[in-house]
């Protein structure tokens, strides 16, 4: 009974976002044209509307892999497990996939490259307790860490689809989380990517499980629009992909 009414509530769930939910065919056709198999998703906050291509697959959950770097700044720095962006935190000494991850660095330098150690060093300060309780209060994903506190968005349990990235990021972007103003802002400034005259790009990659991931928010005026693209990916030479299928959709909606 009880699997039959959790069943439910997704299906409740998914109609909802389905009644404030259009499909782009110009989006549909960059990834066809790409040959990608994935999901683009904007969401207009102001409107609440959402736009994108491949509706069915905007509400699948998937692994956040990296995505997860911008909640785990934002809890680590609202309980202390960092006193700022720019403590420096410490890799290991273990070798890794990448020789610029093996390098003691702060998370404003961290997020840019991705660097897989010091953010596992920023999860394991915050702890497995800590880390559960937070992510639940964020209402991210299916909120599930699972008992691995340095992996968890790596391997799962923790998975978040498409649909809800951009919820969290639309609250992110306007401060509107249960979190103290200052972590989100500072946890704002270091995924800023670009700025142009009257925008500001704010994004973060993310890859694992043959997922590729690009999210995060853009500002235009008074406006916030947050969006989130997840491709099949499953190589490195395939990354690029994922930036530019995203801000080619952001440019043919406008927001760019």
């Amino acid at each position: 009974m009880k699997h039959i009414l959790i069943f439910f509530l997704v299906l409740m769930s998914l109609n909802v976002s389905a009644d404030d939910w259009e499909e782009n065919a110009d989006i549909g056709k960059l990834f066809k044209a790409a040959s990608v198999n994935g999901t683009f998703v904007l969401f207009d906050v102001k409107q609440q509307q959402y736009t994108g291509y491949n509706r069915e697959r905007a509400v699948t959950p998937f692994i956040p892999a990296s995505t997860f770097k911008i909640p785990n700044t934002l809890i680590g720095l609202s309980i202390g497990s960092v006193e700022n962006v720019d403590e420096i935190l410490p890799y290991g000494g273990q070798p890794q996939p990448m020789d610029i991850w093996e390098k003691d660095m702060s998370l404003r330098d961290a997020i840019p490259i991705s660097n897989v150690p010091i953010y596992q060093e920023l999860a394991r300060r915050t702890g497995l307790e800590r880390m559960q309780a937070n992510v639940r209060k964020l209402d991210y994903g299916n909120a599930d860490i699972g008992e691995v506190v340095d992996r968890f968005w790596l391997d799962g349990p923790l998975r978040i689809s498409a649909l809800e990235q951009t919820s969290f990021l639309a609250r992110l972007a306007q401060g509107e989380l249960p979190f103290p103003v200052q972590a989100q802002a500072d946890t704002r400034e270091i995924v800023q990517l670009e700025q142009d005259l009257d925008w500001t790009l704010y994004a973060k990659t993310g890859w694992g499980n043959d997922i590729g991931w690009w999210v995060g928010w853009v500002t235009k005026g008074d406006r916030v629009y947050s969006f989130a693209l997840n491709i099949d990916m499953y190589s490195a030479a395939e990354a690029n992909k994922r930036i530019v299928l995203g801000k080619a959709s952001l440019q043919g909606l406008g927001i760019l």
